[in-house]
């Protein structure tokens, strides 16, 4: 496993407090994702932080500035936010900061001159858990023929991890092998597997499952798969080798 420690770092529960760390944060960024009116106990529940009623001190606050739009619903008042608003652009950008993220990291590997077999983040970070101590978790499976040591492949991955500490500020954790050791571990049952098959964010390559079962079937051919051998019944009889014929 290689390690890097990051500095100031992104929560991935919630991306958008890195730069509003305030409840305005999380608020704003459950406004972001919804596409219908919701009321302040709706945005309470959803932002999971705060009291009911700091919720709705936040709403009325950004209400008054433009950026949230207040619909009255019998004796209710119904929030959405004003995506016509200057700032409405950034609070999206910012209420979605995981999924740049993930976008960048899958188009930096998409540029190797070595590309591998499969990339995939884990744990917190692709569940959108965690928070500013979270690692960012990264699994890489290089082909068998690719040497651990390649310089190349080395420069990539070490490329890589720097990257990702300077968007986001986060440690992160890279477990690279190839595709016999991915085999190993899953045939040894190593605990670290049930992320890696379960729980991924897939950046580059197919799924583990079909990496595995592909080597699978190349190591344990099925005897279905094997080349008949010919049916002796259909050829004809050899000639009896006589002493006269050996003459």
């Amino acid at each position: 496993m290689r390690r890097i420690v990051g500095t100031v770092a992104v929560d991935f529960s919630t991306p958008i407090s890195t730069v509003i760390p305030s409840l305005d944060g999380p608020v704003l960024q459950v406004l972001a994702r919804s596409d219908r009116m919701l009321s302040g106990r709706q945005v309470h529940a959803q932002a999971g932080t705060g009291s009911v009623a700091g919720v709705r001190l936040v709403l009325q606050r950004l209400a008054s500035t433009g950026l949230v739009h207040v619909d009255e619903a019998g004796t209710s008042l119904l929030y959405r936010l004003n995506r016509s608003h200057l700032a409405a652009q950034a609070v999206e950008l910012l209420a979605n900061l995981r999924a740049t993220f993930t976008d960048t990291l899958a188009a930096n590997i998409d540029s190797w001159r070595i590309p591998p077999l499969h990339a995939s983040l884990y744990g917190a970070a692709a569940r959108g858990e965690g928070d500013l101590t979270s690692d960012v978790a990264l699994l890489l499976v290089r082909s068998d023929e690719v040497a651990a040591d390649n310089l190349l492949w080395e420069q990539q991955v070490g490329g890589l991890m720097n990257d990702i500490v300077e968007l986001t500020g986060n440690p992160v954790d890279v477990d690279e092998l190839s595709l016999r050791d991915l085999a190993n571990h899953h045939h040894a049952a190593v605990p670290v597997i049930r992320d890696w098959l379960h729980t991924p964010t897939i950046l580059y390559g197919p799924p583990l499952q079909v990496l595995l079962a592909g080597r699978a079937s190349v190591e344990r051919p099925i005897l279905a798969d094997l080349p008949s051998l010919p049916n002796l019944a259909n050829f004809p009889a050899l000639p009896e080798l006589t002493a006269g014929a050996l003459r």
